[in-house]
């Protein structure tokens, strides 16, 4: 099922994630939704805080948008090892509107789980490596504008604050 996607500045995608301790039906089912939505809106990526869920879950496939074929569940994803470094142009679901560059690992090592709890290593570069970074980014309570400049954040967090004013109005 297609859920929605939640937008900044819900405190949700500020908090840092719970870990996943027993894969349940009920985390499966999220990852599957989590899939959908991703697949849905045209994503590479969605960690579950994206869902409104503050489990320590996420969902990527960088092949897309149009073909689908490397879909990736990380359930308690760490990165354990990075090097380099790559400028990246980055977009949120989560942050509409906003979009920039930002300096990320350009190689990461990331450690988690399957679904069904077998442990794996991820070695990547490239597209997977900046949207793995930007997913465990999620699962620690942080969103894109916690890497941008002070004054690109206050504009941003101005036009939300006008866009909240209007829809309150209307609403």
């Amino acid at each position: 099922m297609e859920r929605e996607v939640v937008a900044y500045p819900d405190p949700v995608l500020l908090r840092e994630t719970k870990k996943i301790t027993e894969i349940t039906p009920e985390i499966r089912e999220l990852a599957e939704d989590m899939v959908e939505t991703m697949y849905a809106k045209d994503g590479v990526g969605l960690a579950a805080t994206q869902v409104g869920e503050s489990w320590r879950l996420a969902v990527v496939d960088v092949s897309g948008p149009k073909e689908r074929s490397s879909l990736i569940f990380l359930v308690n994803p760490e990165i354990i090892e990075t090097s380099g470094e790559v400028e990246s142009e980055e977009r949120c679901l989560s942050v509409p509107g906003f979009q920039g560059k930002f300096k990320r690992a350009e190689k990461v090592k990331v450690r988690a789980q399957d679904l069904d709890g077998k442990e794996f290593v991820i070695d990547a570069e490239d597209l997977l490596a900046i949207c793995l970074q930007h997913e465990i980014d999620h699962l620690d309570g942080r969103v894109i504008l916690d890497r941008s400049s002070r004054l690109k954040r206050s504009l941003y967090d101005k036009k939300i604050q006008k866009w909240l004013k209007r829809k309150k109005r209307s609403g």
